[in-house]
């Protein structure tokens, strides 16, 4: 790997990174191409090849994860679990949700609510980790 392939993936790291620990927060381009030191469309398109989606998708991808953990564990609202994980309107939160899941908030709550056998938590995580490869 050359070095300049070696930065470039070094870059889109830092703003991969910063996504996952402020998914909730309100995020733009321009904010995450400062962090990897490199134009807004420069970013986008070296964030797609890098990781083969675009920075917004990541991010709603990141933020539905984020979701169906809190659906699973917690009793809170489908509102509040909204805008707890960062989308600003709920019915955005639920299409978004279930492009990427397949099905509702409210249904991925009643079905994943059934006793399953034990399995270790990596299959369960690699299983239910949502793909944007469909």
């Amino acid at each position: 790997m050359s070095r300049a392939v070696e930065e470039t993936n070094r870059a889109m790291l830092r703003a991969r990174d910063a996504m996952d620990r402020a998914y909730a927060e309100p995020l733009d381009i321009p904010t995450l191409a400062r962090i990897a030191h490199v134009s807004e469309a420069h970013f986008i398109r070296t964030f797609r090849a890098t990781f083969g989606e675009t920075p917004h998708r990541y991010l709603q991808r990141r933020r539905v994860e984020r979701a169906m953990y809190l659906l699973l564990h917690t009793d809170r609202e489908v509102t509040d679990i909204c805008t707890a994980v960062g989308f600003g309107s709920l019915g955005t939160f639920s299409r978004t949700f279930r492009q990427i899941v397949g099905e509702s908030p409210t249904d991925y709550r009643k079905q994943q609510t059934a006793p399953v056998a034990p399995v270790p938590s990596c299959f369960t995580k690699a299983w239910t980790r949502p793909s944007s490869f469909g």
